[in-house]
């Protein structure tokens, strides 16, 4: 099957409207966890100051290949994970590069991010980079089995890889999601959800209270400003994943941004209620309660 090359135009425009989305909800969500703390919070707009100033910037510094790749690699996994699995069911111009087995794809482009960016922070040699390094590396293996888990399950309650596929088994109504038809394997995707989007009780890399910014520590000017790029565009490409498989995915843009604003509000919420946990803690807290739940889910399936 030849590729259709007029996919290209229609995908760049999704990945525009994506990253733009990214960076209001970001700085809503800030806001959220502002009021909460009975604080203003950042301005709307500052997300987009900071990011154009960051790109302006250069720097003279070096500390090897890795370490400028790494915040590329960290932007390709959003960028990649976004691209190949579907915006909008049922549409031509937002269906992106889909293909049958994506979902496969999918999962491998959630981890590529993360490996590139602890390679890239660890040429730094910074000893806060290496500690942000050894935290993520530990929390997104324990993080990610849950989903890899529940994703499983999925795939054997619709026998299929294809998330077009398993989004058209979930269309004829709300009862016929994924989180109505198999709740435990949502459930361990949805704590599974808490753990990738480095949000209290699980922003053990980033640590703001603790070390600076963990693996960001040493980078700055146009390379911060490709990781905040993918803080914008990663959470929301994610999100995606999670409403085509779970939540029945979209067939217009407003429901698009309802379903996303929605399920990226669990995180958040989560966020402002729970202090941070320990590394060893977190990692228990995943093999304790949400394994054992995707473990589960596949059997039931």
């Amino acid at each position: 099957m030849p590729f259709d090359w007029m996919k290209i135009p229609y995908a760049l425009l999704t990945l525009f409207i994506v990253i733009n989305y990214g960076f209001l909800m970001g700085a809503f969500v800030q806001k959220i966890a502002a009021r909460v703390g009975r604080r203003h919070g950042i301005p709307i707009w500052q997300y987009y100051a900071d990011i154009l100033k960051n790109y302006g910037m250069r720097t003279s510094i070096t500390h090897g290949v890795m370490f400028y790749m790494g915040p590329v690699f960290r932007l390709s996994g959003g960028v990649g994970l976004l691209m190949f699995v579907p915006t909008i069911y049922g549409s031509y111009m937002f269906s992106n590069m889909s293909f049958a087995g994506d979902l496969i794809l999918a999962l491998y482009f959630i981890f590529f991010g993360t490996l590139g960016m602890a390679l890239g922070a660890g040429e730094s040699g910074h000893p806060h980079a290496a500690m942000g390094v050894s935290r993520g590396l530990s929390l997104v293996s324990t993080a990610e089995l849950p989903l890899a888990l529940a994703v499983f399950s999925v795939a054997l309650q619709y026998h299929s890889l294809s998330v077009t596929e398993i989004v058209a088994a979930q269309q004829g109504g709300v009862m016929h999601w994924t989180v109505f038809t198999n709740p435990l394997a949502v459930v361990a995707a949805m704590l599974s959800f808490l753990g990738s989007m480095m949000r209290p009780p699980f922003d053990l890399v980033i640590a703001p209270q603790e070390i600076p910014i963990g693996p960001p520590t040493e980078f700055h000017s146009s390379y911060l400003a490709l990781m905040q790029t993918n803080r914008a565009l990663f959470p929301v490409a994610k999100v995606v994943i999670y409403m085509n498989l779970f939540f029945g995915g979209a067939t217009d843009w407003p429901t698009f941004f309802l379903k996303v604003f929605l399920i990226y509000l669990w995180a958040a919420f989560v966020g402002v209620v729970f202090p941070r946990f320990r590394l060893e803690q977190a990692v228990r807290w995943f093999l304790i309660w949400a394994v054992p739940i995707g473990i589960l889910s596949i059997v039931l399936v």
